[in-house]
């Protein structure tokens, strides 16, 4: 589920931009069928592919902000609604082609998936960056985005911890409960850069069988022999 949630934020924040470098850049990575139905798609759109994602993200944008604010009973629908009605007509009014629906629309999902909120809100004003970034040098810009993201977080503390710990810097013994959660008797020790006392309560946590039946029944019949 963590590794699953990981790859919706990756979507949520360069999906958009991926597409936007590869119809404008990188035509040769994609396969040929695939890439001449997009250019069918795209024949009639008279915007860039930039221009293109940047409407439709705006758009969605507006439709949820609205859907915030109207009444709770009303306000999903009328985003659903929105969406779908937008978007069916401006792909028959040829002002967007409908892998770029597809694409927001699929993004919008992965931000919804996003557990944390605050980050899902972080992600959505990323992309239009990282969708600059697409627009200006294809995938090489999305790559200087991503380092430039990366080297700014490694750079914060939350009191006084690094935001990135145990990545950057990083501490093998505490990334048992990172990307990958391991069992709980195998998390044998807390963050060292938390607190002090790093050793947890416990040393034999694994969950051992009974050693044989014998010894089970040699219970069972001293407890008869003790109630008699």
């Amino acid at each position: 589920i963590r590794l699953l949630r990981i790859f919706m934020f990756m979507i949520s924040l360069i999906a958009p931009a991926t597409y936007v470098a590869v119809t404008t850049f990188h035509q040769e990575m994609v396969p040929t069928t695939l890439i001449v139905a997009i250019a069918a798609q795209r024949e009639a759109v008279p915007f860039p592919a930039f221009v293109e994602a940047l409407l439709m993200e705006l758009t969605f944008e507006i439709l949820r902000e609205a859907g915030i604010r109207l009444p709770k009973a009303i306000g999903s629908a009328v985003s659903i609604v929105g969406a779908l009605v937008i978007g069916q007509a401006a792909v028959q009014a040829s002002i967007v082609s409908p892998a770029m629906v597809i694409i927001v629309s699929i993004t919008a999902i992965a931000s919804f998936a996003t557990p944390s909120f605050d980050m899902a809100i972080s992600a959505r004003l990323i992309r239009f960056l990282f969708m600059i970034g697409a627009a200006t040098f294809g995938f090489y810009g999305i790559i200087l985005c991503l380092l430039m993201m990366v080297v700014h977080l490694c750079s914060l503390r939350s009191f006084g911890v690094p935001y990135m710990a145990p990545f950057a810097p990083f501490i093998p013994v505490n990334n048992g409960d990172t990307i990958v959660r391991l069992p709980w008797w195998t998390l044998r020790q807390r963050p060292r850069l938390i607190t002090a006392n790093t050793v947890r309560e416990g040393a034999n946590q694994y969950p051992h069988p009974p050693a044989s039946r014998g010894m089970v029944n040699r219970d069972f019949e001293e407890g008869d022999n003790n109630e008699a």
